[in-house]
């Protein structure tokens, strides 16, 4: 029987347009794209040049440091255009896909029988290793550990997220075989699925611990979910995986072809239409929706929260699931109609500043990019603590960053966090601090400075 945690801390903020629960076929994207900036940790080396041909599962480039962690091509195609930035940095590898794919044949594997050793070399040689990322550091995981546990979170809480129940639709023995894999590459403490309380879609999963999560967003947070079943400790490794990507690894392994599967959600009050698409990964955005060319709509790959803003042109990014498309906030406000000192009926405010608060809780809004303000002095309001669903002070933690304290981060508990923790106290933030960026900066400091 699963056990249930209830999440206090936290808030949901709904938006116009939260998707459908319909669900479509992309049309094929012309361009796929692998960015290697969507990988934290990871240091590129080329093994394609422009012009090269490839098929779905070719390796496109490898982890310089960790040269058995192999980067595929999603489609079979040529590659159309390295993409490089300042220092020639490689931004990202471009394949013109074919009106068809051909497959690079891996072979099936049996899981009877199979060691740990096996299973971890077809998950490498197929590309589908960079999907695991690890916990402290929250970067790409490292194939030499054996993690102490692995964590999958089966819910997103965050605003415009994808239903769980729609990306899983007619995969659950994916899913399922692609648990049955985790549990082979798990250590001691085994695979621990989090799912939202009252959602029956992955009750049926056997292998793994269950653990049922009700409240506010942060809920869904792998984080959260490991903060509150088995927190980490200083020297301890453990690995995280999207729920699709369990499901694209248990088809991998039972049909030995890299097929990277990703429904992704599209909402936001300026989308044009709202649902889920079958897409693949690393797809063009313009080929999952009819794409707004405004400057007044910001695309966003990924949550609202934790996303990245792109172009028309752009691509889905390697860990998002949603394309959000929010009002750009770049038009001032008045005084009394629409800023500070308006009733605010139709403005979200998470500290009461309009009268928005006594409306029904159910009340969708429109909210924009604007930040509200300028970056002030960074004091601590108690603000954060509201929506931080750990046992840790984020703000103390946020300021021993700031003075590279490295003793201190890691008596606060750094090693539990990601960037993504934190996105609800960026949004709640009265001083307009870059926080999830601060984190990021913390966790890679530490992570150099260990070696």
């Amino acid at each position: 029987m699963s056990k249930q945690i209830n999440i206090r801390k936290g808030v949901d903020i709904r938006l116009v347009g939260n998707p459908l629960d319909t669900i479509s076929v992309a049309k094929r994207s012309k361009t796929y794209a692998i960015q290697p900036s969507d990988y934290e940790g990871l240091t590129p080396k080329l093994k394609v040049k422009e012009g090269d041909n490839v098929k779905a599962g070719s390796t496109l480039f490898y982890d310089k440091k960790m040269d058995s962690v192999q980067y595929v091509s999603p489609v079979s195609g040529t590659v159309k255009e390295i993409v490089r930035g300042d220092k020639r940095r490689i931004l990202a590898v471009v394949v013109e896909a074919d009106a068809s794919d051909s497959y690079h044949e891996f072979g099936a594997l049996d899981l009877k029988g199979a060691s740990r050793e096996d299973v971890l070399n077809k998950v490498l040689e197929g590309g589908m290793f960079p999907c695991f990322r690890q916990r402290p550091f929250d970067v790409v995981a490292n194939p030499s550990d054996t993690p102490r546990s692995i964590h999958v979170s089966g819910f997103d809480s965050s605003p415009l997220a994808a239903s769980t129940s729609v990306c899983l639709e007619g995969r659950l023995n994916d899913f399922q075989n692609g648990i049955n894999v985790l549990s082979i590459l798990a250590g001691e403490g085994g695979v621990h699925l989090g799912v939202k309380v009252g959602d029956s879609t992955l009750s049926n999963v056997s292998g793994c611990s269950i653990t049922e999560f009700s409240g506010p967003h942060p809920s869904g947070n792998v984080g959260v979910q490991i903060h509150h079943t088995s927190p980490i400790n200083k020297g301890e490794v453990v690995w995280t995986i999207g729920y699709q990507d369990v499901a694209n690894l248990g088809a991998f392994l039972s049909s030995g072809k890299y097929i990277p599967t990703k429904v992704v959600a599209i909402g936001g009050s300026e989308s044009p239409k709202t649902g889920h698409v079958i897409s693949l990964a690393g797809a063009e955005i313009s080929s999952l929706v009819d794409v707004p060319n405004s400057n007044d709509v910001r695309i966003i790959s990924g949550s609202p929260f934790t996303g990245d803003k792109v172009q028309a042109t752009g691509y889905v990014g390697a860990f998002h699931t949603a394309v959000a498309m929010i009002p750009e906030g770049h038009e001032s406000r008045f005084l009394l109609s629409n800023g500070w000192l308006s009733l605010g009926l139709d403005r979200f405010s998470l500290s009461k500043s309009y009268f928005s608060w006594l409306r029904p809780k159910s009340k969708e809004y429109t909210l924009d990019t604007n930040l509200g303000g300028e970056e002030r002095a960074f004091v601590v309001t108690g603000e954060y603590e509201k929506y931080f669903p750990f046992d840790i002070y984020p703000v103390h933690l946020l300021k021993s960053i700031l003075v590279n304290d490295i003793d201190s981060m890691e008596k606060l508990g750094i090693y539990e966090v990601s960037p993504e923790d934190f996105a609800l106290c960026e949004y709640a933030c009265t001083s307009k601090i870059p926080v999830q960026q601060i984190v990021r900066e913390g966790l890679d400091t530490l992570r150099n400075e260990l070696g």
